[in-house]
């Protein structure tokens, strides 16, 4: 077994969009760094948990559909992809722990649970989607600073949205759908954009003037619209399988920019900033690893 098997049992690269989740839900937080650490640790390990737990649980739908994934072309052993997803769920609540305590862990353990519910029975049901949604919008909360989780339900709701429409088409991306499902996600992805810049300049009508925070937030979400968008409307186009499969990775990246905008509108430009320059990164690496 090669370390590249693993790195593809747990999409590795599209982990780059978990720390905007935290760094979103923190805002302007003024925690110890050290904290933030190891929430964004906590969370990363709960998302490498759910993929290696998604393999296990699909390796007999893979083995038919997706045959070269690391499980079912035995490169990475059934069992062992179990053991990962435990072992990553229990770092993942470790870290959690130490940043907060009790009362991080009051929303690291509600995401672990989701996780494992969503790939233990959830996923495949209409419920599937919004189970994922669900899964996001608690990792933005768990980012967050323990006890002031009010200011991050915004940012949560954005990302979780983003999620939903996201799910809904991915559900289809092996067999294709209707063009009304990946029109839909294309009015979700406006609906936020909208949403998103009504904060922006709300935040700037509240200070006067426009200043550096939200300039950098409406680049990114120039950014987020226009990428996610673009690939949800040639899906609406032509919604084969290929067309929705590009639409659901651009979609697994494209929330970085998503976040960045939030983490602006919160007034923390200069980890806006950090997270836009994370997309280039992640969309290099995606060209390696499938986010899929």
């Amino acid at each position: 077994m090669r370390v590249r098997a693993l790195v593809e049992l747990l999409r590795a690269p599209a982990a780059l969009s978990v720390p905007g989740d935290v760094l979103a839900g923190a805002g302007t937080d003024r925690s110890p760094a050290r904290d933030r650490a190891l929430r964004t640790f906590g969370s990363c390990c709960l998302y490498w948990a759910g993929m290696a737990l998604n393999d296990y649980v699909d390796r007999d739908v893979d083995a038919a559909e997706r045959p070269r994934r690391p499980v079912p072309s035995g490169r990475v052993p059934a069992p062992l992809a179990l053991g990962l997803s435990v072992v990553l769920t229990a770092a993942g609540l470790a870290g959690s722990a130490g940043s907060g305590g009790r009362r991080s862990l009051a929303v690291a353990l509600p995401l672990a649970t989701t996780v494992w519910s969503y790939n233990l029975g959830l996923k495949g049901t209409a419920a599937g989607p919004a189970a994922m949604a669900t899964a996001r919008a608690l990792d933005v909360l768990h980012g967050a600073e323990p006890g002031r989780l009010r200011r991050a339900v915004p940012a949560a709701t954005a990302v979780g949205a983003h999620t939903l429409a996201l799910s809904t088409v991915a559900a289809a991306e092996v067999t294709g759908s209707a063009k009304r499902l990946p029109a839909g996600a294309l009015a979700t992805t406006l609906g936020i954009g909208t949403a998103v810049a009504t904060w922006l300049v709300t935040s700037a009508a509240s200070r006067g003037r426009g200043g550096p925070d939200e300039v950098l937030g409406a680049c990114a979400l120039a950014v987020y619209t226009t990428t996610v968008g673009r690939g949800q409307l040639a899906a609406v186009r032509t919604p084969g399988p290929a067309e929705l499969q590009r639409a659901t990775s651009g979609g697994i990246l494209g929330v970085i920019p998503l976040q960045s905008a939030l983490t602006a509108a919160r007034g923390s430009g200069g980890r806006a900033a950090a997270l836009l320059g994370l997309l280039p990164v992640a969309r290099a690496l995606s060209g390696r690893v499938s986010p899929t």
